[in-house]
């Protein structure tokens, strides 16, 4: 429901306002300071402080909405929505309360000049005649800030309420400013205030807000604010009705509500000067029907009341506010503006320079047509590459969304995509949709299918694309998972990244195997830095030592550190050298490394010595050492396997201390192979 205007003529208002016959008698012919002094007695003069306690039972029948939604919820300032269902309401004294954790919690007393100004004392402290119930949270917000004009807003309240940097002239701090509809109600509760106490002016703190002598008895920036809004948001029926229940509750009247006239005569003698000429015109905004313009506020000596926009010369709208959107406009058509600001008395300023705008193209509302010849151009174990024909559109495609089962999966400009991350031997559906510029889309294309490759048997001895992680979190947790035979543990990671799909991503951490047989020949891994950091490497270990680092930056790149060349079993490990970069790592693989494992399998059982004529004796040996006959002073380094091409134990210059014997470690019964130098020997342990 929009605010119901009154006639500001004094007879109407006071018949309406219910305000006891001869009530202002004493202020008839005053002006200026005068009138102010002579409405302070008036308004004393009867006056009963009914105490802070009683707020709550005086609310309860001078904030009811009867005039908006009528439901008698609490009639709340900072919350109720003129136009529309209101975001919460209160129910009186259910939701009354003194703590709150967020907007529509509860309602509490706003004192429209805080109480800090005053320091609590009676009988301002408990004077519903500008005290106001309001939302908790929103009057927190307000906290003691005067009201003014919001530049930068840096908080809102469900309705629009805002506080933020003051764009008020004479006023650069912090300012609260409630919606449209309630500012002239603020500003006539201010001036009951200023007047009711203007006696006690001298004595109280200003909050950038008071004067500190009877008359004006207001700051005069925050005067020119409170004049404005009491101009352009005239007395409403709800601020009626209010006045007569303050009335019936504690015995006195807020007189700018019975009588507005007394605002201008009191505070604003005849204005004859008008507003600075409005800067910084320029469109902001336009469609193919509309064009929306911005402005610098115009500066006055009492106050800009609104703004005046004209295009091609002809008044089109006038707003309050330092921006307008005008409407019902021509597509494709050129429109000059400017505009004049005026102020209460109606003084208006010169021109603004002008500024044109010209309307969008009309508006596009043909879809794409259909996509044709949808084909599947390529596989592999994880990705799946489609084409088509180009569609047709009156204004032009910009776009093609490439749907996988049913569902978005990406959207690109050409006409062939490749769809990652897949799973290998499986079977997707795909259908293509054509957009434009405007949105539009065209009808689904039909549906091809295609099937991902096999993953071919390796070369890779371990393969890990990260699709069995646990379910996607954010949380630096330790994650463990088994796919393929091979199970993992991350330490400080989380699951919610991607890079071609899912991906492990480790921070002060370490992915680590399970042990592998077959040893490794070369690791490959794809990495990406997540968030923010700086490039960095992961340590490779193969059962706890380095064999090489992976670098990582922001792009998604693919490493692979050549011979390793480790056989039989082994761990892999790729530690974060960073305690804070956030890695993610991806398709993880490494080959098989058969080396000595094959050269053991190519010996036979019968054959104890190599061409070299070195030979073990005795064999099988005994007492933990092994005798080697031949040609050993030059031998540079002895390795002993087991028949599964696990190194066992190596020993470096194996002969220096001794001609001809070896001593060995605790190994088990069974059969072993001595590698010295390039010559290969089997023995026995029993």
């Amino acid at each position: 429901m929009k605010k119901q205007l009154l006639m500001w003529g004094f007879a109407s208002v006071l018949a309406n306002a219910q305000a006891p016959a001869g009530y202002y008698n004493s202020a008839n012919g005053l002006s200026g300071a005068s009138l102010k002094t002579a409405l302070s007695s008036i308004i004393t003069n009867g006056h009963q402080d009914k105490g802070y306690n009683a707020l709550w039972t005086g609310f309860k029948i001078t904030d009811i909405d009867k005039n908006y939604e009528n439901d008698g919820s609490i009639l709340d300032i900072y919350s109720e929505n003129p136009t529309g269902a209101d975001p919460y309401n209160f129910i009186p004294v259910t939701n009354q309360c003194g703590t709150y954790t967020e907007e529509g919690n509860c309602y509490n007393r706003e004192h429209l000049i805080p109480q800090s100004l005053f320091n609590s004392a009676s009988p301002m402290y408990s004077d519903i005649n500008f005290i106001r119930a309001t939302d908790g949270k929103v009057n927190a917000m307000r906290a003691d800030y005067p009201f003014g004009i919001v530049g930068t807003a840096t908080s809102l309240s469900s309705n629009g309420s805002k506080l933020g940097s003051s764009a008020s002239p004479g006023y650069s701090g912090i300012v609260f400013e409630p919606v449209n509809e309630f500012k002239g109600d603020i500003a006539r509760m201010i001036f009951y205030f200023v007047t009711r106490y203007q006696s006690k002016l001298a004595t109280f703190s200003s909050g950038d807000i008071l004067g500190n002598s009877t008359f004006p008895g207001l700051q005069s920036w925050e005067l020119n604010v409170l004049l404005a809004w009491h101009n352009q948001d005239p007395v409403s029926q709800a601020e009626i009705n209010r006045n007569n229940a303050s009335y019936a509750y504690q015995g006195n009247r807020n007189p700018f509500i019975d009588n507005p006239n007394y605002v201008n005569q009191i505070w604003a003698p005849a204005d004859t000067q008008a507003p600075t000429t409005v800067t910084g015109l320029s469109v902001s905004g336009t469609t193919s029907s509309s064009i929306s313009l911005s402005w610098n506020a115009s500066t006055d000596n009492v106050g800009v009341t609104s703004y005046n926009v004209y295009m091609n010369g002809n008044l089109q709208a006038t707003v309050s506010s330092t921006s307008a959107t005008i409407s019902g406009l021509s597509p494709s058509t050129t429109y000059p503006f400017y505009i004049v600001a005026k102020d209460a008395a109606g003084n208006s300023s010169p021109n603004s320079s002008t500024v044109s705008g010209t309307t969008n193209a009309p508006i596009d509302t043909q879809a794409p047509s259909t996509v044709t010849g949808l084909a599947v151009t390529g596989t592999s174990p994880s990705s799946i590459s489609l084409s088509w024909n180009a569609s047709a559109d009156n204004v032009g495609v910009t776009s093609y969304d490439v749907y996988m089962n049913g569902n978005l999966k990406t959207s690109v400009s050409a006409t062939s995509a490749t769809i990652s991350g897949l799973n290998a031997s499986t079977t997707y559906t795909f259908n293509v949709i054509a957009k434009d510029a405007a949105g539009n889309s065209s009808a689904n294309s039909s549906t091809v299918s295609g099937t991902t490759d096999a993953v071919p048997p390796p070369t890779n001895c371990v393969y890990e694309n990260f699709e069995n992680i646990p379910a996607g979190t954010t949380g630096y947790l330790t994650r463990t998972w088994t796919n393929n035979g091979i199970t993992w543990t991350a330490t400080d990671a989380r699951t919610d990244q991607t890079i071609s799909n899912k991906a492990i991503t480790i921070r002060d951490g370490a992915l680590t195997s399970s042990s592998s047989a077959n040893g490794i020949g070369s690791l490959t891994v794809t990495t990406q830095l997540k968030f923010t950091g700086s490039n960095g490497t992961f340590t490779v270990k193969v059962n706890g030592t380095a064999v090489g680092t992976i670098p990582y930056n922001i792009s998604a790149a693919t490493t692979t550190i050549s011979n390793i060349n480790i056989s039989g079993n082994v761990v892999v490990t790729l530690e974060n050298n960073s305690t804070t970069n956030r890695v993610a790592i991806d398709d993880l693989s490494w080959t098989c490394y058969s080396g000595m494992a094959k050269q053991v399998q190519s010996i036979s059982p019968e054959t104890i010595s190599d061409q070299n004529t070195l030979q073990i004796s005795p064999n099988p040996v005994s007492n933990n050492e092994i005798f080697v006959k031949g040609e050993t002073q030059n031998i540079k380094k002895a390795e002993i396997y087991n028949l599964h091409g696990k190194v066992m134990q190596t020993i470096d210059q194996p002969f220096k201390n001794s001609k001809n014997s070896i001593k060995i470690k605790n190994l088990e019964q069974g059969i072993y192979i001595l590698k010295l130098d390039a010559s290969s020997l089997k023995f026995i342990v029993k």
